[in-house]
């Protein structure tokens, strides 16, 4: 097989629109073609995958019928999945199952199309591959629809559907999704309406415009941020077939900050909104947090190059960078970080493997640093982490303390209803500002986050939040 498969229009297709849909694909000729693949129907060994109506072409006998999908899944790198293998130079049998249509990806459990009949008509990952069988919707359409799952975990750690292929120490994806944040459904939020949006992967998709089918569409029980909330297995238009682009340093278009810009600024008709939700998006591009009067800078004017146009990926250039894992002793390849622990400076197990911890300690052995040294941008380990360190620990520390110990001269409830820091309380106040930037400075539980996202914007709110309590409040620290 060739890249010169291409999606071939089909003559009956204007008149399919025109006909009854049972007696559209009743008649398995027209569906097939006038040159079905080996001049047969599918083997029964098959189970019911249907697979190539035309192998050369690249034509499944499902894109007879189903034209648009067809013609975008033949852009995407599953289309070809049966060349890749065999031009990697490791071809095995044993990587078959996952380059063709079979038994994995879907809800079949015995040996199916490739693995049970070894025939070329199911070479590439195709259509049935996610959705399952197609051979009773073929003979009746309107009574079987192959609806695919987007779940990737059963309850017992079993993997399913997208995750039977992509795992390994090869593409180890679902291993390390299910170490992030990504995999952990938060419940209140995932029932609330207003956050279902970022904490449920169908509240997601819905938000996003995706309106497919899959088997937990109307599901009570929320997904998490599973593979198919941010890729499409139909459309190649993004890198990684991604449903937005991260190659743009752009907020409003980027895949990430569709949900990473939450709260990034004081709302004081929110009960939570005395401090930040989500704010990455908006830290990069110098527009997060309670700008005091009388600061000699504005929403947009500090940012560093972690946000700036030197940095063509934003989110994605630090926290899904792929590195290579070698054996100490040997220097032989033993695991492919694949970044889908989604941290930038991920802590490692005994073998330098990104374990899903996030408080070891920072240092060069505890953490990997690739997503600092991997690109064009710090040339060596050290000198992240020694700013990292410097930052942390001279500027942004010694001055969120001072701001909380003002606050709490202000007001010791801290938050409390009736004091001067009162989320209940519409009316606006300057310590309610100056709280918001010190759980800014803190958010995530430490002070790393807001020190790498923009290390001089963070600073400078500290320093004009502590000029702003003290001038409204006349206190000061001894």
């Amino acid at each position: 097989m060739t890249d010169s498969r291409m999606f071939r229009a089909i003559s009956f297709g204007s008149v399919f629109l025109l006909l009854p849909v049972f007696s559209a694909c009743l008649d398995q000729d027209s569906v097939y073609g006038d040159d079905r693949p080996e001049g047969t129907d599918p083997p029964a060994a098959a189970n019911g995958m249907i697979g190539y109506a035309n192998v050369e072409t690249g034509q499944t006998v499902c894109g007879n019928c189903h034209a648009q999908p067809q013609a975008m899944w033949s852009g995407t790198k599953h289309s070809h999945a049966w060349e890749t293998l065999q031009a990697s130079g490791h071809a095995q049998e044993l990587c078959e199952g996952c380059h063709t249509v079979s038994q994995l990806g879907n809800a079949a459990t015995d040996p199916s199309g490739y693995t049970s009949t070894g025939s070329d008509r199911f070479e590439d990952v195709q259509c049935e591959s996610c959705h399952g069988a197609g051979s009773e919707h073929l003979i009746d359409p309107t009574a079987t629809q192959p609806t695919p799952s987007i779940a990737v975990l059963a309850a017992d750690g079993t993997y399913l559907n997208c995750a039977q292929c992509h795992n390994g120490t090869h593409h180890p994806f679902v291993e390390q999704w299910s170490l992030s944040r990504h995999a952990t459904v938060v419940d209140f939020a995932a029932s609330d309406p207003e956050c279902a949006g970022c904490h449920r992967g169908q509240g997601t998709l819905l938000e996003w415009g995706v309106r497919a089918d899959y088997e937990e569409k109307f599901s009570e029980e929320p997904l998490p941020v599973v593979c198919s909330v941010c890729h499409s297995a139909h459309d190649a238009t993004f890198a990684g077939q991604l449903r937005f682009p991260v190659t743009t340093t752009s907020i409003t278009l980027h895949l990430c900050a569709r949900c990473h810009n939450r709260r990034s600024v004081p709302d004081a008709n929110s009960s939570h909104g005395l401090e930040p939700h989500s704010p990455e998006s908006e830290l990069l591009k110098g527009a997060a947090g309670w700008f005091p009067p009388g600061a000699d800078f504005a929403p947009g004017t500090i940012i560093t190059a972690h946000g700036s146009d030197v940095n063509q990926t934003l989110c994605a250039r630090c926290h899904v960078e792929p590195f290579e894992v070698t054996d100490e002793v040997t220097g032989d390849f033993s695991f492919l970080a694949v970044g889908h622990t989604f941290q930038a400076i991920p802590c490692l197990d005994e073998n330098g493997i990104p374990n899903g911890e996030t408080d070891c300690e920072v240092s060069q052995t505890a953490r990997s640093w690739n997503g600092c040294t991997g690109g064009p941008c710090h040339g060596n380990t050290e000198g992240p982490m020694l700013l990292l360190y410097n930052k942390v620990e001279n500027q942004i520390r010694p001055a969120a303390e001072e701001l909380l110990a003002l606050l709490l001269i202000v007001d010791p409830g801290l938050g409390e209803e009736g004091g001067e820091i009162d989320a209940n309380n519409p009316t606006f106040t300057v310590a309610e500002g100056a709280y918001f930037n010190y759980h800014l400075a803190y958010h995530g539980g430490d002070y790393k986050g807001s020190a790498t996202h923009n290390p001089r914007l963070i600073p400078a709110l500290l320093e004009a939040s502590i000029d702003a309590v003290e001038d409204e409040y006349g206190v000061s620290l001894p």
